[in-house]
């Protein structure tokens, strides 16, 4: 019998079978391979098959039911060839998914993980997917994140992107969360103001399915009787699958998954990979809330700490500042009556004397000293009234201008010239104005020992709810070490010499929350700016 199929020889050439193409020339010398991998498809070898079963051999029935047979393995062992290929694939992505939530922390980065994965050809391949959260504060289920094409043209072009991009899970999620998570969630926005639903109405279905903890398949959502026409309305498909989020229990959220563009129908299949996939990610969405709820703990405590410090070393600035005020009023105490009788006594010889008598200049010194020890005597005592500030709204110009006028003597003799231009749209300052009046008063004249010619500018501005009140001394110059000393009192500075003026200044504004801030200009001279709050609400 002549046969059409070459499998009755042990070498052919490379024209006589139609099934072997170029680089399949190893087949041509072997007959064993040849058959197995080309003849049992071939149609010749089909034709001489059914040629040989006509032919009533008794061989022919046993050959049709071993080739009907290898047939049918072969197409099992295919098919699983390519279950296999695909269940790798969906292990390596598993793997690849499980790698990225388990590593990450960051709640947008795992949110962009979780529907990218949803959505992505790569991943399970839904169209669309919505992320709902429960809410415990408001006890709802609030939608919160959505990814998808909502017409056919949007994901055309989703589509061609991602085919003209061969980019891992990772790679695409970082690229949704950097480019397009912020107008994707603006896109949903009026589906996600929607998508909320007390976490108390239990016959509500998104509850039902958050209960159930297992995946739900709602058909014909139209005419669902549990999904409700609101519902189906909203995400505009009729058939879509609930993925409920749990771990450890809690209920963490659910998602929302459809076809709306290719409109593929839901397997059991992608039920099954959805629910193993949904674990680690209610398991990471949780721990990334929670790491965000540390870190937002974490900075109370820190900032209570910090608060704390500052408070402890304020409290021993403050029992210092006490010490010293204790010590300096009783000595003050001790000498001020007979001072007050020296003063007294000379002011009366002054009186008397005429101006030719040469005693009239001792005498003239005499009062003169005791006036300003009166007056070192009167800062000492200020201590204590400056722990009791009593605060109301004033005009900063006319405080200026008043402290100027009780200077205007002074300045001109110590060499002095002050310079002083008010703004009059400055709301009022809310403060103490006695008490603030010295301070801009020990701050103008603390300088006056200098040996240089003072140029002293005071400049008054609004900033926001403040008024920055700015006295620059360009006559003096002054390190950054003696700068640390001046609050502190009877610090003494080659420039600014002995005191207490500044000590008293900074005490006093700290008790009516007014910061005070010293610092050296980098042409020279020294600037002192007071921060008046204008708003009672300002004041510690």
């Amino acid at each position: 019998m002549d046969w059409e199929c070459c499998w009755d020889r042990d070498v052919i050439a490379l024209g006589d079978c139609p099934n072997i193409q170029e680089g399949d020339e190893d087949l041509l010398l072997s007959r064993r391979r040849r058959i197995l991998e080309k003849c049992c498809d071939c149609a010749n070898f089909k034709r001489d098959l059914e040629r040989f079963r006509e032919s009533n051999h008794p061989l022919a029935p046993v050959f049709s039911l071993v080739h009907d047979d290898h047939q049918r393995q072969k197409n099992q062992i295919q098919s699983l060839v390519s279950f296999l290929d695909n269940k790798t694939l969906e292990v390596r992505f598993l793997n690849e998914l499980g790698s990225v939530l388990q590593s990450s922390v960051d709640l947008e980065e795992v949110l962009s993980v979780a529907l990218t994965a949803i959505t992505a050809g790569k991943g399970f391949g839904m169209n669309r997917a919505f992320l709902l959260l429960s809410d415990w504060d408001h006890a709802v289920l609030k939608g919160h994140l959505a990814i998808g094409p909502r017409n056919y043209e949007e994901a055309c072009q989703a589509w061609d992107e991602i085919a003209s991009n061969d980019m891992d899970l990772q790679t695409l999620a970082q690229s949704f969360r950097q480019y397009k998570l912020s107008s994707e969630r603006d896109k949903f926005h009026d589906i996600l103001e929607q998508l909320t639903v007390p976490l108390s109405d239990e016959d509500h279905i998104l509850i039902k399915a958050l209960d159930g903890k297992h995946p739900v398949l709602i058909e014909d959502a139209f005419h669902h009787p549990d999904a409700g026409m609101g519902l189906a309305h909203l995400l505009g498909v009729d058939t879509f699958l609930l993925m409920p989020l749990h771990s450890r229990n809690r209920r963490i959220g659910i998602i929302i998954a459809d076809n709306c563009i290719t409109h593929r129908r839901i397997t059991e299949e992608d039920m099954h990979s959805l629910e193993t996939f949904a674990f680690p990610v209610a398991f990471a969405i949780e721990r990334a809330s929670l790491y965000d709820r540390l870190q937002v703990e974490l900075s109370r405590v820190i900032e209570a700490g910090n608060k704390l410090q500052e408070q402890q070393e304020l409290i021993v600035r403050m029992e210092k500042m006490a010490l010293v005020g204790r010590i300096t009023s009783s000595i003050a105490h001790s000498i001020r009556n007979p001072l007050m009788v020296i003063g007294g006594f000379a002011r009366s010889m002054l009186k008397t004397t005429a101006p030719s008598d040469p005693k009239r200049e001792f005498i003239e010194s005499i009062v003169s000293e005791a006036s300003q020890l009166e007056g070192v005597l009167d800062e000492i005592l200020n201590y204590s009234d400056s722990l009791y500030p009593t605060r109301d709204f004033w005009d900063v110009n006319q405080m200026l201008e008043s402290v100027l006028k009780d200077l205007q003597d002074t300045l001109p003799q110590k060499g002095c010239e002050c310079s002083f231009t008010p703004d009059t749209g400055l709301a009022h300052a809310y403060m103490d104005i006695k008490q603030v009046s010295y301070c801009v008063r020990t701050l103008i004249i603390s300088g006056f020992d200098c040996r240089n010619r003072e140029q002293i500018r005071i400049q008054v501005f609004g900033q926001g709810d403040t008024i920055l009140v700015s006295i620059m001394n360009t006559g003096c110059t002054v390190t950054q070490t003696e700068i640390d000393a001046l609050p502190t009192p009877f610090a003494i500075t080659h420039e600014l010499n002995t005191g207490i003026g500044l000590a008293l200044c900074r005490t006093m504004l700290e008790k009516q929350g007014i910061p005070l801030a010293i610092t050296v200009p980098p042409e020279g001279g020294i600037t002192y700016m007071i921060t008046l709050p204008t708003r009672k609400e300002e004041q510690s």
